[in-house]
């Protein structure tokens, strides 16, 4: 080749390199993507629960839907043999209904309570310091949409591949017999994933009613 077609080669290349669509960067694909901070102030991989069928909920203990803890608790007794896990994260950005400190938190999840499902330290899940695994379950390009959670005990499902499947808000009570039948169908890889479009009235516990 000569060296003017060669340098005409070469500019030509410049050219389609400097036209070519960026890649874009690839966003987390699973929640094993993420980890959360435990009662003693370690951090926890989700990637522990591989394969698990997850239910993510932020716990208020001073809300109306407070009942819903009890109720998780069974959930989580009786389908641990078949693989669901309920992770609790408690959050007091929904009209101060929680608890701050992760030792009044663990005293009455885990002393009080009995839970038996995991319950992590308390995180931000409203506004603009959000927790990256929450930003991730509400996006719908990734997560299940719906936009910011509202209120205490919004419900995530997750399948055992770290997939976000559907959303449920505060009123969806996991002590209905149709929340059982969903998670025996999520657990059986036949529950679909379901897109929740933005709330614009939260529908949530008024302050009247703390």
């Amino acid at each position: 080749m000569h060296r003017r077609s060669f340098l005409h080669f070469l500019f030509i290349l410049a050219v389609l390199v400097s036209f070519a669509p960026a890649e874009e960067p690839q966003s987390k694909q699973t929640v094993y993507d993420f980890s959360l901070v435990d009662l003693d102030g370690k951090a926890v991989s989700l990637s522990t629960y591989k394969g698990k069928l997850l239910l993510f909920v932020n716990l208020a203990s001073q809300s109306v839907f407070h009942d819903q803890i009890a109720a998780l608790n069974d959930l989580a007794k009786t389908y641990a043999s078949d693989g669901l896990v309920v992770i609790g994260i408690p959050s007091s950005d929904f009209g101060e209904q929680e608890l701050k400190d992760s030792a009044a938190i663990r005293k009455y999840y885990v002393e009080t309570e009995h839970v038996a499902f995991p319950v992590f330290a308390p995180a931000t899940l409203h506004g603009v310091q959000t927790i990256p695994l929450y930003q991730f379950l509400c996006n719908p390009k990734d997560g299940v949409g719906g936009g910011e959670i509202h209120w205490n005990f919004t419900k995530f499902l997750v399948d055992r591949q770290g997939k976000p499947l559907a959303r449920y808000e505060a009123g969806d009570d996991p002590a209905e017999l149709d929340f059982h039948v969903t998670v025996e169908k999520a657990l059986a890889g036949k529950l679909e994933k379901k897109i929740s479009k933005p709330i614009t009235d939260s529908g949530a516990d008024d302050d009247d009613d703390n």
